[in-house]
């Protein structure tokens, strides 16, 4: 069963960026499309960016061309790079296969606030 942990958030500026890193414990990533998902306060779990095994990206209509997910296969990290923050990005980010295949981590949180 993989396990999958979430870092690089935390509070930033509207405009600022951020990187997050999602670290897998096998090479889900190279097996399955990965995702990044959002889930702002009060609101579900959406996914955001997405990325197939092959390298084909797809993005919600909301971050992109800012958002930019991508992987390092032989570290076995999935990243989400974001870009001209907006408030409305505010809240915890997870990584997952898409759809999702594994228990959710803890997921990390940006705060985007001026």
């Amino acid at each position: 069963q993989g396990q999958l942990v979430e870092f690089g958030g935390g509070l930033v500026q509207p405009g600022g960026s951020l990187r997050l890193s999602c670290a897998a414990s096998g090479s889900i990533f190279n097996i399955y499309s990965g995702g990044w998902y959002r889930q702002a306060p009060g609101q579900q779990r959406e996914l955001v960016a997405f990325i197939s095994t092959a390298g084909n990206t797809n993005y919600t209509e909301a971050v992109k061309g800012r958002f930019t997910i991508f992987r390092d296969n032989a570290r076995k990290i999935l990243y989400l790079r974001m870009n001209t923050l907006k408030v409305e990005d505010t809240g915890v980010y997870y990584c997952n296969t898409d759809p999702p295949h594994f228990d959710w981590g803890q997921g990390t949180r940006v705060t985007v606030s001026s």
